[in-house]
């Protein structure tokens, strides 16, 4: 059978870098499951001349396509067919759009990891009805607490469409002023308006819309792509996005004890527990039949078996047994993350 090893590309976070390999080989096993062509089996890691290896076997030889679809796992750095003794490289061709920059220039505390970031869109988008999107499809993304955009860019890199809600207002004018900044620099055609945000003649908070297209043909054609980044309570995303409007909805939860939702009328705030718990139930209802939702959060803060049945009883089928059981990773003493994907 044919063999081959994937180098990890390394991370800029030595604890993510130390979980990685772990988590590479879940990703790999929902491709193989989703969008390559050929059995993929034996999912491992191995130490070749001192570097770590996910390794894997297939039934028969990868072909173009199937090398295309791992272009985009999220830490595969080289793909190697394995000869013997030898490594043989094969060409990666991920469907990025952008330079990686757009991922990575930004740093700030509390920033979720870029590779952490894909990692959670490829998975959610494997998890709908259409799985093949991630390759070559137009989504709608959806991340309700998006804080300073990490997967909105990355939405951007593939390609798609994606709307953010956040209420905090300072991660509002960072994002804002990254993204109008970034676009100019790399001088991509695109339209930006900034104004408030009201429903009901109630002003909710500020919204950004963003009008782009990867190159100047693209957006003399009209093939533009959309970003909207809404600030204000995620539990008023219903009421701003179409139901069935969102492909699939991709979030890293709080970490802490609070999670802040300011309004008009008071400025208290949220358990991350009581967010979710009110906050699912409104996210469902933007999510089309057949999406996904993909949703990492701090198990210190709620258990697995207590989000699964949030995600339950708002009508998602979680995904649960084999890969989509050893995602857990620690990211600090007070943090150990968890992923659950959910179908609509």
């Amino acid at each position: 059978m044919p063999e081959y090893a994937i180098l990890i590309l390394p991370s800029a976070n030595r604890v993510y870098t130390e979980t990685s390999s772990r988590l590479l080989c879940a990703e790999l096993t929902v491709f193989g499951e989703t969008v390559v062509s050929t059995d993929v089996a034996d999912v491992g890691v191995r130490t070749i001349g001192g570097a770590d290896y996910v390794t894997f076997t297939t039934s028969s030889a990868l072909t173009g396509d199937d090398v295309a679809a791992l272009s985009n796992l999220s830490s595969a750095y080289v793909l190697f067919e394995v000869a013997g003794e030898l490594l043989r490289p094969l060409a990666l061709a991920p469907r990025d759009r952008f330079d990686s920059d757009l991922l990575t220039i930004q740093k700030y505390t509390g920033k979720t990891n870029e590779l952490f970031t894909k990692l959670l869109l490829n998975l959610t988008v494997l998890a709908t009805d259409r799985p093949r999107a991630l390759l070559d499809g137009r989504l709608h993304v959806l991340d309700p607490l998006c804080g300073r955009g990490t997967t909105l860019n990355q939405a951007m890199m593939y390609g798609y469409d994606a709307t953010g809600l956040d209420v905090d207002g300072k991660d509002f004018d960072a994002y804002q002023q990254f993204i109008k900044t970034w676009l100019r620099t790399k001088r991509i055609k695109h339209t930006a308006d900034a104004t408030s945000l009201r429903r009901n003649k109630v002003r909710l908070g500020r919204r950004l819309d963003i009008s782009y297209a990867a190159t100047k043909e693209e957006y003399k054609a009209g093939d533009t792509r959309t970003l909207t980044y809404l600030s204000c309570d995620t539990l008023h995303t219903d009421e701003l996005l179409r139901r069935g409007s969102a492909d699939v909805v991709v979030t890293d939860a709080p970490y802490g004890v609070q999670h802040g939702s300011r309004t008009q009328d008071a400025g208290l705030a949220r358990s991350p527990r009581d967010l979710l718990a009110a906050a699912v139930p409104v996210w469902t209802r933007v999510l089309r039949t057949g999406g996904a939702l993909g949703i990492s959060w701090n198990t210190h803060v709620i258990t697995r078996d207590e989000l699964a049945a949030i995600l339950t009883k708002a009508g998602l089928t979680v995904r649960e047994g084999g890969p989509f059981d050893g995602l857990a990773h620690r990211v600090d003493q007070a943090i150990v993350r968890d992923v659950l994907i959910a179908r609509k």
